[in-house]
Parts: C-alpha cells; sequence; structure tokens
C-alpha cells in the first residue's frame, strides 16, 4: 500500500526539512567562525552587562531611540550594539546607554555570540538558526517586533529561540502559541506593550506642518516593495515601473533594505535603467518617514509599511497580487492565508497585471474612495495598542527584569 501524505503535511515536512538543512549549514559555518577567531581575535564582555540592545543597522534606531531615550531619562545603564557603521544611534550622546559598533560580517556575531549580559532585547529574527546563536552568557533574550503585523511573515523558526516576545497587540499572541504548539515548544513570556516606532512616527506626525492646500501639485505615488522572490520588484520589476511612468505622475521608489544588501541582480538593473528619468525618486535613507507624508497613495506588498502608511497617515493603499509563497516563513506552518494579506482589503484595492494598462485611472478612484477609512481604524485599534505608552511599558519590563536578576536566591 501506498504511503499517503496530504497536501498540508507535505508542505509541513517540507518546511521543516527546509529549517533543518539552513540550520546544520549554519552550525557549519559557526564552527569555522570559532576557528577562525580563536586565539582572542574577538573582543570578549569582561563583564556581564545588565542589558544589551542589538540594532541590526540604522533602520532599526527608530524602534530603539525612544526605549534607549526612556532609559536614559531613568539613568538606566545598558549597551547598544550595532552592526551598521552609519547607524544614527552611533552620533547619539547619552551618560547611560553607550553605543558600540561591533562589526558589519562574522566578527559581530561572533561578539553576540559571546557576550555577557543579564537581558538582550533585538528586533532581529533567526536567533539560533542563522550566524546569530544564543550566547551561554546571555540569560534571557527578549525580542521586540519592529511592525505591527502577526509575526508570521519572519523566515522559519524566526523567534523560536528567544524566551520572551514583546507584543504590539494581543491578537499576536494567537499566531505565537499556535507556532509553539505545533513543534512542541515550551511557551514563551509574552507582554503586549505596543509599537515605539508607531508611537514615534506619530509623534512627528503630529510635530509635522502639513501643506493644507495641494492644488496644482502633482499626485506622488509611493512604490514601497518587500524583498525576496514573492515581492514586488522580483514579480513585475521594469512592468509596474513602466506603467507608473505612463501615469505621469511623480514616482518615489523606496526598496526594501534587505533588497539593498541581498537582491542587487534586481535592483542594479533596475536603476540602471530608470537612472534618468525626472519623474523617478530612489529611497534608500533609513527613515522612510519623509516618503511616506509626500506620498498621496502607496502601492505595495506584503510588506510591514503598509501599517505606517495606512494607520499614521491614515491613506488607502494598493496592494500588488504577488501570489506570495510561504515555504520559507513561519507563515507555511499555519493552514490559512497569511494574516497581513488577509487584512488587505481593508485597507485598500489589489492590483492585478491586467490593471496595469489603465493604471491611473484605477490609482485616481483608490485615491478618490474614503470607503477604506473604517478598515484602517478597526485594524489599528486591534494590531497597536498601547499608543504613545509603548517607550515607558518596555523600560517598565526591562526594569523588572533587572528586579528578578537583584533578587536573593532562597
Amino acid at each position: 500500500m501506498l504511503l499517503y501524505i496530504d497536501p498540508g503535511t507535505g508542505s509541513m515536512l517540507f518546511a521543516a526539512m527546509l529549517g533543518i538543512v539552513s540550520t546544520l549549514y549554519f552550525l557549519v559555518q559557526q564552527l569555522w567562525l570559532k576557528i577562525k577567531y580563536r586565539g582572542g581575535k574577538v573582543k570578549v564582555d569582561s563583564d556581564k552587562k545588565d542589558l544589551v540592545i542589538f540594532g541590526e543597522g540604522g533602520q532599526y534606531w527608530k524602534v530603539f531611540k525612544p526605549i534607549c531615550d526612556e532609559l536614559e531619562k531613568r539613568g538606566f545603564d545598558c549597551e547598544y550594539y550595532t552592526m551598521d557603521e552609519k547607524d544614527p544611534a552611533l552620533e547619539t550622546k547619552y551618560e547611560h546607554v553607550h553605543f558600540e559598533f561591533i562589526g558589519s560580517d562574522n566578527r559581530a556575531f561572533a561578539r553576540l555570540n559571546l557576550m555577557k549580559a543579564h537581558v538582550c532585547l533585538a528586533t532581529t529574527p533567526g536567533l539560533g538558526v542563522y550566524q546569530w546563536k544564543r550566547s551561554k552568557g546571555v540569560d534571557k533574550y527578549v525580542h521586540i517586533f519592529h511592525d505591527v503585523s502577526e509575526g508570521t511573515g519572519y523566515r522559519m523558526f524566526g523567534m523560536d529561540d528567544y524566551d520572551a516576545v514583546l507584543l504590539t497587540g494581543e491578537f499576536q499572541e494567537d499566531f505565537i502559541r499556535r507556532l509553539e504548539d505545533l513543534r512542541g515548544e515550551a511557551p514563551k513570556e509574552l507582554k503586549v506593550v505596543g509599537s515605539t516606532y508607531m508611537d514615534s512616527l506619530m509623534d512627528k506626525k503630529k510635530k509635522m506642518a502639513f501643506e493644507a492646500d495641494k492644488k496644482g501639485k502633482n499626485t506622488t505615488i509611493l512604490l514601497a516593495p518587500s524583498w525576496g522572490q514573492s515581492a514586488i520588484l522580483s514579480k513585475f520589476g521594469e512592468k509596474i515601473i513602466d506603467s507608473l511612468l505612463k501615469t505621469g505622475y511623480d514616482i518615489i521608489i523606496r526598496p526594501h533594505p534587505q533588497t539593498v544588501k541581498s537582491e542587487s541582480k534586481i535592483l542594479d538593473p533596475l536603476k540602471e535603467k530608470y537612472n534618468a528619468e525626472k519623474k523617478i525618486e530612489w529611497d534608500f535613507d533609513h527613515d522612510n518617514f519623509k516618503s511616506l507624508s509626500r506620498a498621496d497613495i502607496m502601492i505595495t506588498d506584503f510588506s510591514g509599511v503598509i501599517f505606517d502608511y495606512a494607520f499614521i497617515f491614515d491613506k488607502p493603499v494598493i496592494y500588488a497580487d504577488t501570489d506570495f509563497d510561504t515555504a520559507p516563513y513561519d507563515a507555511a506552518w499555519l493552514d490559512e492565508p497569511v494574516w497581513r494579506l488577509r487584512i488587505l482589503p481593508e485597507l485598500g484595492e489589489q492590483l492585478n497585471e491586467d490593471v496595469f494598462g489603465k493604471l491611473k485611472e484605477f490609482i485616481d478612484k483608490v485615491i478618490s474612495d474614503d470607503h477604506y477609512q473604517e478598515g484602517r481604524q478597526k485594524l489599528s485599534s486591534m494590531a497597536w495598542q498601547e499608543k504613545g505608552k509603548a517607550a515607558i511599558n518596555v523600560a517598565d519590563y526591562l526594569s523588572a527584569q533587572m528586579e528578578v536578576q537583584d533578587e536573593p536566591v532562597k
């Protein structure tokens, strides 16, 4: 009798095998790392820090700055490690929060893998899966979200090795608990704190003077894709850019930071082809606020930036039909459509390739339609709780961890 495996189980087995292969690959790489850097070539912490914040790159300073500001205000000493020598955090002068560039390659991961701290706070997924391994000198790893989506869009096993996760909304707990059950993992500590990133964007918007009258100004479209094989630039590339140019509107193209790092074969030809187009502006800044604030409408795919735009600027979006492949992601374990894709119809209209020929009319219709405001408000209340309180909530949580460490052993 032939062994039958249903499609759902087959997909899960494939996903698990992919994760195992990835883990084995990076275990071998980690062994080489230890051999390469043995003998004192990598800086090792001489004493155990209370708190280390790891900011992978400058784009995440917007997540951590409100937290660092609050810790500095409280006189809470901590270390901030970054892998980006241009990280704006390095230009910040605090008395209690100390900033350090730890390298941008394997040397940085070697440093992280040997660090000593009671608590490490990070937004980087993949702890224990890729180059970054748990250090025996760290008591507790805490993950904080850099957007307000459900978290299953991380590459497989993205949060598994963390001890605690700070949530932006209660709805995220269900996804995390289901993944833990499916994988037979011990439950993590989960706490709703809100979103420091979204709070800072809202504060920035309140301080910014917007022009009340835009008559005579050209419509501006922000093309802000995610990265990977299912993202806009991989799927559509020149087709969508050419179609946007035919609208006559101003276009801002803001590639995902990971596209800049790992998808140069896609990005470089596009930059070269459209370099002379006066209607196109490329945005590679760490801070996306300027582009978000200037745009009349945003076209994206499954990128978390959709929430920044819809919730902060309360404007409609167009999301491209990219046939998202869940195989490399945690979402592959759940037998349901990805949450962030499932809720998109409440935020805007789907863009199919057959609309490319009449894109101007399509864009104009979505901009003028106020139907989506109710959906934006409902989803914002669900995904972004504790508005305006996130930095205080995170600092309170971290302070409580230190109090636990100081308790005498009974």
